[in-house]
């Protein structure tokens, strides 16, 4: 099997916005999920949001590949910080579990930290929830470390 990442297309998006379906699907049964694509994650009208990044040098869509097919995508966004400093902030990092472990999230991590490092960003940021230990391993297997931890207290009447 030959896994990797490359550009995502126009000709993607439809693939890319099944894939986020499966994505939303899988974080919402996770501790902090619900809030979390509530508030912070993508809403569903990913072709919309993702279209006009194909073309846009702050933003970067790429597809996960496996022998050729799609599996997986990420996405990746630059903002420039307060002091100055360029920022990477990841939006999207997915791959169908089936595709799981045989380096595609790999290959895609790499091609996001190339893309950031491109635009002379400092650092990354990447989101994973309290409970997913297997993304909290995946992003510490590719360097990350825990920068900020958001607390958060259900208020119920």
């Amino acid at each position: 099997m030959v896994e990797a990442a490359r550009p995502a297309t126009g000709d993607d998006l439809a693939r890319v916005a099944e894939l986020s379906r499966q994505a939303r699907a899988e974080v919402e049964s996770e501790r902090g999920g619900a809030t979390f694509l509530a508030r912070e994650a993508r809403g569903d009208s990913v072709v919309d949001d993702l279209a006009p990044a194909l073309a846009d040098g702050e933003r970067c869509v790429l597809v996960g590949t496996l022998d050729g097919v799609v599996v997986g995508f990420g996405s990746a966004r630059t903002e420039r910080l307060r002091d100055g400093t360029v920022h990477g902030v990841i939006g999207d990092l997915y791959v169908e579990p089936e595709a799981r472990g045989v380096g595609v999230g790999e290959a895609l991590m790499d091609a996001l930290l190339a893309w950031a490092a491109e635009r002379g960003c400092k650092g990354i940021d990447a989101t994973a929830l309290p409970g997913d230990r297997a993304t909290k391993n995946f992003f510490e297997g590719s360097g990350f470390t825990a920068r900020l931890l958001v607390m958060h207290h259900r208020v119920e009447r």
